[in-house]
């Protein structure tokens, strides 16, 4: 008698249940309620014959992590097209990402998902905010902007707040600073990612934009050129991070204001019924998080 082929969506469910330990985030992900996920577990275990979770927080057992591996591995060769060279049970995510955003929040946290789910290969591509210099086939891409992306789907990963920092010397040479008025006819460095009047705005100074002075389209940037002593750079704390926490930069004042800008990640519709797009999706917003 030919053995019966689970159905693939027990198959879709079981992959997503082992991956998230969660069945309402498995709900959500297969768009299903939380009893249809039990339901097709419940279903695959008594096609199989075999327990393939433990305990309660739905730890694997032998049999179940064994299976697991055949599973992704049948995933993967369903996805793949006729003449894909890529290895059996491998799977390959293309990632657009801003440069700061990945020196300092990404590349940190990326031996996590690596260990996490070896079987994906990840390549990092570079992308440019406001100037539209994205990987034309990046899987998923994360942008920095207001969030109004009408032609990609897109959940918000990041938001951050503003500050003037500069370099301890710069500080020493023009300080002391206790009110926002000490800025007046200093060098202010200049970002389209970050204008300066939504800090003049929050400080109610009635200054308008500079328009003068050096200016930078990526944050790494424009605090390196703060760090040797350029001038006062407008930076998002939660970027400049290893600037601060190395004190090559130092924050002029103790308040800080939101930025209006967010980092997004966004994804053409469908992208996200590839299991290695959802698990770095879910990945990132919770080690974010």
């Amino acid at each position: 008698m030919t053995a019966r082929i689970p159905p693939i969506q027990c198959l879709l469910t079981f992959e997503a249940l082992a991956r998230l330990r969660s069945v309402t985030q498995t709900a959500e992900e297969l768009c299903v309620t939380p009893s249809a996920v039990s339901h097709r577990i419940r279903q695959l275990e008594q096609l199989l014959g075999t327990k393939l979770f433990g305990r309660a927080d739905f730890s694997l057992t032998t049999e179940g992590s064994e299976y697991l591996a055949h599973v992704r591995e049948g995933l993967a060769a369903l996805q793949r097209f006729p003449g894909d060279n890529a290895t059996p049970g491998r799977r390959k995510l293309r990632l657009a990402v801003t440069p700061t955003f990945a020196r300092s929040l990404l590349l940190p946290r990326l031996k996590q998902f690596s260990d996490a789910y070896p079987e994906i290969d990840l390549t990092l591509q570079v992308s440019i905010p406001l100037l539209d210099v994205v990987a034309e086939d990046a899987d998923l891409t994360i942008r920095f902007g207001t969030g109004r992306y009408a032609d990609m789907e897109h959940l918000c990963l990041i938001k951050d707040d503003v500050t003037p920092v500069a370099s301890p010397a710069f500080v020493r040479e023009h300080g002391p600073f206790e009110s926002a008025d000490d800025l007046q006819g200093l060098p202010l460095l200049r970002s389209p990612l970050d204008p300066w009047r939504t800090w003049f705005a929050a400080h109610d100074l009635d200054w308008p934009e500079p328009v003068d002075g050096s200016q930078f389209n990526d944050v790494g940037l424009a605090c390196d050129a703060a760090a040797v002593g350029m001038g006062v750079a407008l930076a998002r704390l939660k970027l400049a991070a290893p600037w601060l926490d190395d004190g090559t930069l130092v924050p002029l004042f103790t308040r800080r204001v939101p930025s209006p800008h967010a980092h997004y990640l966004c994804w053409r519709t469908g992208t996200m019924d590839r299991w290695e797009c959802a698990a770095f999706a879910q990945w990132l917003q919770q080690s974010l998080g």
